[in-house]
This record gives C-alpha cells, structure tokens and sequence, in this order.
C-alpha cells in the first residue's frame, strides 16, 4: 500500500520521505488535545507566554542550518534564502514578545457611573492551512501571534513540505511550548473540512490560492467562523517617468526571482511609462536572461527549480497561452529538458488583458512587463487587477511616490523605491482577491481574540 504523501526533491525529483494521512478519530483527538492545552495556556500572564516565544525564536536560531537544509530539499528553495527564512521567523519570534504584552494589555476607559475595561480574550483552538513556499515563514506568521494570545493553533500544511512542518512541531515542544499546544494534522483536503466544522475549532486562517480562499471562507462562514486569508496577487511595480532606471532594474530582477519566483508578493508586471519603456526594457530582459538554474544546494546558483513539476508545467502553460495571445518571449519561456522542476527566468513583453501574463498569478520567475502612457496611466493599469496584496513605486520625488502609494495604490502594502517582502513591526495583507485580515505588526495578535467590555460600576 503506497503512502498517502511522499515528498520529492523538486531539484532533482528524488523521493525524501513518505507520511500516512490520520485517521478521523486521530484528527479528532489532535483537535481535542490542542483545546485542553489551550485552556491551560490561556491561564498564562502575557509575559509567561512571551517568554516561551522568545525561547522558540531562539530554538529557530539554534537549529537554522538544519532547517534550511531540509526546506531547501523540500520545496527547492535556494540555500541562502532558506536560512534568511529561519532568520525572518526568529525575528518574528522577537517583536512578539517584545511587544505582545502591551498590545494585549488590558485597556481602561471612562464610562458613566465607573470604569470600562477592554480585556482581549483568546478565542481558542485556531486551524492554519499554509501552503509551500515559506515553510516555516508561512506558519510562524499565524502561529507565534496566536500563541502570543493565548490561542491553541492546529497547521494542515501542504503536503509536499511535510516534514517541514512536523520540524517546526518539534522545535516549538523542545523549546518548551505545551504538549499539543501547537499541532500538525496530517490530513486529506475533507477531512480538513471535519476540522474547520469541528466545535472546539474557534477561527480559520490561510495562506493561499484566491480560489481556495473561497472554498475555506465559504465553509468558516457556514458554521459562523471568523476567517483570515492571505491569497495570491499579481503585485505591480511602477517605474515613472522620473525613476532611476539603475535602482529600478536591480530592484525588479530582485524582485522578481525572489524564493525562485513563487512569493505572493514578488514583483510581477512591471508597468514603465513610455519615457523609459525601451531602455527598462533593454537592461531588465539582459540581466534577467544572463540568470542561471542550477542546485539550490549550492550557494552560487542564482534560481533553483519550481517546488513541484505540475506547478512549473502550470507556469508554462500559462506563458504559451499569453504568447499564443499576443505577448512576445524576450528571454527564456521554455522549460528545459531533464530532471527537475526548472523553469528559465523569463521576460514578456507586449502584455495585454486577456492574457494569463496579465490577468492572472504567474507564480515562477516569469515577468510580464506593459507599457503606459504617463504615471496616470501606469496607476490605472497597476490598479486594473482584481488583486490587491503590494506593488512598488520607482520615483526620484518621494512625496509624490508617497502621495501616490497612500492615496491611490489599491493594495495593502507598497514598496517605494525597492523591493520587500516582509518586516516583523509592519502589517501585513491584502484587499480584493488577495484577501483580508492583516498580520505582523501587532494586527495579527487582535484577529482571533475576543475585544470583551467589562463595565466597572462604581458601588452607590
């Protein structure tokens, strides 16, 4: 009998291990332990679970090298941006408990006749459906804000980085977390939905597809569950009329083959004003096609494999499909022959709707770049997706890029001048089809818990 998920090194499509799914009554009991460590949990002083945070920040550190390592075996991720990873988590793992406790210090307000009191409850056990290409990042950003407030967590991870998840399972109990305080299901997608029906479950957050977004939103609201979705995006970068060309091409080759490509919030389509159209044109697709594949192992190699061999032959279908729509290939565009799931860095260029490279996520180092007329013109095509995570700016004017970013940008994060993927003190989220709810930053500690009134009158 086979196993029911076996993970397989995209690099070179060699088997890594094999899990069996739980069984009902497993999931079942894992849910049911999760909440009798909870109500212990949530007993502790805010500075109690800081401290246990704080240890699990530093277990990531101890343990960094072996981690990335298996992350970069798991999902293809480059060596070096697997232990940045490791390290982003541990920062993570501060802030929270630096600041956990005054975020979620209860708060005093005058009221007639005595005192309000604002006092932020943990609402319970919450379920984490994460998907593959941060590992840990992806469940660390949930999980340590939820710990944080006094939640139990679950985590469905996906399926081809399993052993990732059950690491981090494993590190969180050894840096002293409460047994079963924090725990992986090994699952199929139905009976992931058992879980999210699942009584003792109190909210639902995941890192996604905007499709499946809309199956896990549909099934929370079903039975009255707050939900937390952070889905795709097709993140625009604005290079205006007055950017430094230089700093804007460095910054979008970054940009765009960050983590292999697969980021939800990479830089994407790449809208240039007519000015700069064929110079940015020029210098991006020279330094894009010089990029190598290789071993994400080896600390040289510049872009590994995709994380799983459907998804890169989804990438590539997508790019025939906006070629055979209109767009033009000026670099890569093929996928080689031989082992592993490798996809060339990749330019299009004469990128118009109703082509994939415009309308939707091309998850993988493939960048589709459009021409505008003026920065008006740049803003109404960057603001013409139905998603809505980050974007970038390139301008020499900050205020105007500031101006433009706050007051314009239909996104919940921009970039001005660079490229960012993620801090520890920002927000982080998105707006139309990339989601709601917001993490880091302090947000994220406030998504699962009960905001509870307590009115104080003053005896007569």
């Amino acid at each position: 009998m086979s196993a029911d998920i076996q993970t397989i090194n995209p690099a070179n499509d060699e088997p890594i291990a094999e899990y069996s799914y739980m069984s009902d009554a497993e999931a079942r009991d894992a849910v049911e332990a999760c909440h009798n460590a909870f109500l212990d949990w949530r007993l502790q002083s805010l500075e109690a679970r800081a401290e246990k945070i704080r240890a699990v920040g530093q277990a990531l550190r101890d343990n960094k090298e072996d981690f990335a390592q298996l992350m970069t075996r798991e999902v293809g991720k480059l060596i070096g941006d697997s232990r940045d990873e490791i390290e982003l988590c541990a920062a993570i793992c501060d802030f929270t408990a630096d600041n956990g406790p005054k975020e979620l210090a209860e708060e005093e307000r005058d009221i007639p006749g005595g005192t309000g009191v604002i006092t932020y409850a943990p609402l319970g056990v919450i379920y984490g459906i994460q998907p593959w290409n941060f590992p840990c990042y992806q469940v660390v950003r949930y999980a340590i804000a939820n710990l944080m407030a006094g939640n139990g967590v679950l985590l469905k991870h996906a399926e081809n980085c399993t052993g990732s998840g059950l690491f981090l399972e494993n590190l969180m109990q050894k840096a002293g977390l409460p047994e079963n305080l924090f725990t992986v299901l090994r699952i199929s997608h139905e009976q992931s939905d058992k879980v999210i029906e699942n009584a003792r479950v109190r909210g639902v957050t995941l890192t996604g597809s905007d499709g499946a977004g809309r199956k896990v939103a549909e099934k929370a609201a079903s039975v009255l569950k707050k939900s937390v979705l952070e889905l795709g995006s097709n993140d625009a970068y604005l290079i205006l009329d007055d950017a430094d060309l230089d700093l804007a091409v460095d910054s979008c080759v970054a940009g765009r083959i960050y983590n292999n490509g697969e980021t939800c919030v990479n830089a994407k389509r790449f809208i240039v004003t007519e000015k700069n159209y064929d110079a940015f044109v020029e210098r991006f697709s020279e330094k894009m096609g010089a990029i190598e594949t290789g071993d994400p192992s080896d600390e040289t190699t510049k872009l590994g494999p995709m994380a799983r061999i459907d998804l890169r032959d989804e990438l590539a279908d997508q790019v025939k499909d906006s070629v055979a729509k209109g767009a033009r290939v000026l670099c890569g565009g093929e996928a080689p022959d031989g082992p592993g799931a490798f996809y060339p860095a990749t330019v299009l260029v004469d990128v118009a709707p109703g082509q994939p490279a415009y309308d939707d996520e091309l998850f993988g180092p493939v960048a589709s770049v459009i021409k505008a007329k003026d920065d008006e013109d740049a803003m109404r095509i960057a603001n013409d997706s139905r998603y809505g995570l980050g974007g970038g700016i390139f301008s020499k004017d900050e205020d105007y890029a500031r101006k433009l970013a706050a007051t314009y940008f239909d996104t919940g994060m921009v970039c001005v001048n660079g490229f960012n993927v993620a801090i520890p003190n920002m927000p982080f989220g998105g707006v139309k089809d990339s989601g709601y709810g917001r993490e880091h930053g302090g947000f994220g500690m406030k998504e699962f818990v009960n905001a509870k009134s307590v009115y104080m009158k003053k005896a007569a």
